[in-house]
């Protein structure tokens, strides 16, 4: 478990921006369209997920998976599996997310395609 002492600011060393997708929605059905950014880009921890870790889930295509530990607020405590995750310009989709240390931390398990 993570806690204040185990975690420094500095640690948290790479930005990651949220992506929501946008829905219009005519009276009688609602389109899909694409994702755009969510607030400004945050701070966070990357941890890459092991091999082993991935074969135990049968992840079995090309992809990233990784974790992503940011501060909890607000902003961050909203946000769900159908946001996006972008980091150095490849998006991850949000597979995972949890509360770490109670109002102090949020875990993001996120998943990119390798191959594009």
């Amino acid at each position: 478990m993570v806690s204040n002492r185990d975690l420094r600011w500095s640690d948290l060393d790479r930005q990651v921006q949220f992506r929501r997708r946008e829905t219009s929605d005519d009276g009688f059905t609602s389109a899909a369209g694409d994702f755009e950014d969510l607030g400004a880009p945050v701070r966070a921890k990357r941890t890459d997920v092991s091999d082993a870790e991935r074969w135990r889930a049968g992840e079995v295509a090309a992809s990233v998976m990784a974790r992503f530990l940011v501060r909890w607020s607000p902003f961050t405590a909203a946000i769900t599996p159908k946001d996006r995750l972008t980091f150095e310009g490849q998006d991850f989709a949000i597979i995972g997310l949890k509360e770490v240390a109670r109002r102090q931390w949020i875990e993001i398990t996120g998943s990119a395609r390798a191959d594009l």
